[in-house]
C-alpha cells in the first residue's frame, strides 16, 4: 500500500506534527475515505489538549470531513467506491445497545467519536465505520461542505427539533462559527429570526444572514428586547459564555426553550422563572450521519452557506491556532492537495 500524510498529536498539549503513515485498509463494516477537506472545530481542542477521558495517542483530530469513498470493507451494504461523503462528530453506533434499539443512536453506549476515539480528517485518508458516513450532494464543493458536518449539523438539527413553527420568534445568541449558520437556518425555516451579539458592528452581518431583528447585548437588555417581540419560542445559545446565556433567559416566551449548543462551563438559572412559564433549558447533541445528510441537502436546497477561511494541509498548525484565536470569520477549513 502507498503512504499518506497525517497531522497527529502524540501527547496531550503536544504540537500538530505532519508524519507519513501507510494508507490503512478498511476492516469489516468500515470504508476508507480520501479526504478532500476537513473543517477545524473548537472541539478538536479536546484531542489537542487531552481533555477527553481515555483518549489514546498518537491521535489524528478532525470531525468535519468531506471526501470520496476509495475502498469498502467486508460486510458494508449501501456504500460504494467513488461516492462523495462526509463524516461528522458522531463516529458511528453499534445498533444493538438499549439506546440504539430505542432509536437514540446518538447516545449509543459503544459510540465512537471521529478524531477523538479514532483517527479523523486531518489526513489524506481515513477509515470510518459505515454508520458514521453521510451522502454528500454532488453540487457542494468539499471545502464548503466540511463545516456543515458539525457547525451546520448542530444548528440545523437543533432548530428543526426545537418545536418552533414558522412565524415563531427564534433568537440566535452569538454570531460566530455556529451562530452565523444558525441565523441562516432559522430564517430559511420561516422563523421570525433575531440575532443577538455584542456590539453594533455585527448588525449588518446579522441582517445579511437573514435576521429580521438585531439586538446588541452591550447596549440593550436582550431579555427585555425579546419580551417586546412577545418573547422567544426558542433561543439557540451558540455562545460559549454562561453569562450571556443567563442574560437572555428572561426573554423566553411561555413554554419557550433555551436550546444550548455552546459548551459553556456553567450558567445561572432562575427556577422560579422556569416553573411560572413552563419554560425549559435543554441541551442538543449535534446528530448522526443521517442528520448530517439532511443538513447538507437542506443547505443546498435553500442556499445556506458557511463563511470559511481555507488553509492548505501543510499549514495545519497555523490553521488550528487561527481557529483557537476566535478571530476566524467564521470556520477554518483544511484542504488536501492530493
Amino acid at each position: 500500500m502507498g503512504m499518506m500524510r497525517v497531522a497527529q498529536i502524540s501527547r496531550p498539549n503536544g504540537p500538530l506534527e505532519i508524519v507519513e503513515r501507510t494508507i490503512p485498509e478498511p476492516g469489516a463494516g468500515a470504508v476508507r475515505i480520501r479526504v478532500q477537506a476537513c473543517g477545524i472545530c473548537h472541539s478538536d481542542a479536546l484531542t489537542k489538549e487531552g481533555a477527553f477521558p481515555g483518549i489514546q495517542y498518537p491521535r489524528v483530530p478532525g470531525h468535519e470531513v468531506a471526501g470520496v469513498i476509495e475502498a469498502v470493507g467486508p460486510g458494508v451494504a449501501g456504500w460504494e467506491v467513488g461516492q462523495r461523503v462526509g463524516v461528522g462528530w458522531n463516529g458511528g453506533y453499534c445498533g444493538y445497545c438499549d439506546n440504539c434499539r430505542r432509536g437514540e443512536f446518538f447516545a449509543c453506549v459503544r459510540s465512537q467519536t471521529t478524531g477523538v476515539t479514532y483517527d479523523g480528517g486531518y489526513a489524506e485518508y481515513m477509515i470510518a465505520p459505515a454508520s458514521a458516513v453521510a451522502r454528500m450532494p454532488a453540487d457542494l464543493p468539499p471545502a464548503e461542505a466540511a463545516p456543515l458536518m458539525c457547525a451546520g449539523l448542530t444548528t440545523f438539527n437543533a432548530l428543526r427539533n426545537s418545536g418552533a413553527r414558522p412565524g415563531d420568534v427564534v433568537a440566535v445568541l452569538g454570531l460566530g462559527g455556529l451562530g452565523h449558520l444558525g441565523v441562516q437556518y432559522a430564517a430559511k425555516m420561516g422563523f421570525h429570526t433575531v440575532g443577538i451579539a455584542r456590539g453594533k458592528d455585527k448588525e449588518p452581518l446579522a441582517r445579511q444572514l437573514g435576521a429580521a431583528v438585531y439586538i446588541d447585548s452591550q447596549a440593550q437588555d436582550p431579555a427585555a428586547e425579546l419580551i417586546k417581540l412577545g418573547g422567544a419560542k426558542v433561543i439557540l445559545a451558540t455562545a460559549t459564555s454562561g453569562e450571556a446565556m443567563s442574560a437572555v433567559q428572561g426573554g423566553l416566551a411561555v413554554n419557550g426553550a433555551l436550546l444550548v449548543v455552546g459548551a459553556a462551563e456553567s450558567m445561572q438559572v432562575s427556577p422560579m422563572f422556569l416553573l411560572m412559564g413552563c419554560r425549559s433549558i435543554r441541551g442538543w447533541y449535534s446528530g448522526t450521519s443521517i442528520d448530517s445528510q439532511d443538513t447538507l441537502a437542506f443547505s443546498v436546497q435553500t442556499g445556506v452557506r458557511t463563511m470559511n477561511e481555507t488553509y492548505p494541509f501543510e499549514r495545519v498548525s497555523e490553521a488550528y491556532d487561527r481557529m483557537m484565536s476566535g478571530k476566524a470569520r467564521f470556520r477554518v477549513v483544511l484542504t488536501m492537495s492530493s
